[in-house]
């Protein structure tokens, strides 16, 4: 079966409700990064400290303690079952565009590795390994950039014409 390109013979509806829900579960990601900047400070150290704590930290202006292991597994259940749907969807859409092969298949496969090495890493970090928390803020940056890609991709040709994609 040929995918590439696919998504420009869309029917209009078909692609209004591939728009409405990319854009919708854009919102819902950029938000989750809102919390994730609120709650660490996008940095190694706040990184660590949302999940070790800073109990020890005399000068916090916000005291947070050690996740407990249920909160820990909790999280990374939650987030690997909901961020893999999430890729598999986007992937899914994103496999009927008109792009480079490995192109596409960098950006459908990569969000899957980062989401292992980034909640991954997090329970890792937990248990102790603390420079965990440099390959967790690049597994989640990197994780951003391709879920950002892929959506822009979809949305730009999803408004492309037929006629504008050299397929008449």
């Amino acid at each position: 079966m040929h995918l590439n390109g696919l998504i420009h013979t869309f029917p209009k509806e078909f692609k209004l409700l591939i728009a409405a829900f990319i854009v919708v579960l854009s919102i819902g990601f950029y938000t989750g990064l809102l919390f994730v900047g609120n709650t660490s400070a996008t940095q190694p150290n706040g990184i660590e400290e949302q999940y070790l704590g800073n109990e020890s930290n005399e000068a916090a202006t916000v005291m947070k303690f050690k996740k407990s292991e249920q909160e820990m597994l909790t999280l990374v259940h939650n987030h690997i079952l909901s961020m893999s749907i999430i890729f598999f969807l986007v992937g899914l859409i994103l496999s009927t565009t008109q792009l480079h092969k490995k192109l596409k298949m960098f950006l459908i496969i990569e969000p899957f590795l980062s989401v292992i090495l980034t909640f991954g890493g997090l329970y890792l970090l937990w248990s102790g390994l603390l420079w965990m928390k440099y390959i967790v803020m690049l597994s989640g940056i990197l994780m951003t950039l391709t879920f950002t890609c892929s959506v822009m991709i979809i949305l730009v040709q999803l408004l492309q014409s037929k006629n504008q994609t050299g397929k008449g």
